[in-house]
């Protein structure tokens, strides 16, 4: 609950933002001229662009939280007890072995979401955040695809 409110409070203080960023564009539109007008357009389009990238990842994690509840509801949630660096990852070796593990699971059953999902959450155990998020939107789109 408490990433929650704090995801609130940055999404709160983003639209500020953005309002205020939105109002300066448009006060430099009405200002006229070549230059303003530009620079006002050019500014005008932040606020959207950064409000749509806000958008997805709401959408996002709302929809890595319905699975993963989904995941728990059915018994289904890896409980892997890695060994941890001091930092608090896990170890390197152990989250590859771990990694080859849940690939394994995918490559057995390419169809199951809850495979991608695993796969997806070993990404991130390995340190492999990008392919990690690539990875749960897969199992997103899969796990969507045959709930319809």
């Amino acid at each position: 609950m408490r990433a929650r409110n704090v995801v609130v409070a940055l999404v709160v203080l983003l639209a500020m933002y953005l309002t205020i960023v939105g109002y300066m564009a448009v006060l430099l539109i009405r200002a006229g001229g070549v230059v303003p007008v530009t620079l006002g357009l050019a500014i005008l389009v932040l606020p959207l662009v950064g409000a749509y990238v806000v958008w997805r990842e709401i959408q996002f994690g709302a929809a890595t939280a319905r699975l993963s509840s989904e995941l728990v509801s059915d018994g289904r949630w890896p409980i892997d007890e890695l060994p941890l660096r001091p930092s608090g990852r896990p170890e390197r070796t152990a989250a590859d072995t771990l990694f080859a593990q849940r690939q394994a699971e995918v490559d057995a059953a390419p169809g199951d979401w809850a495979a991608w999902y695993r796969l997806g959450l070993a990404y991130e155990d390995a340190g492999d955040r990008r392919r990690a998020r690539a990875t749960l939107r897969y199992a997103i789109d899969l796990h969507d695809r045959q709930t319809r």
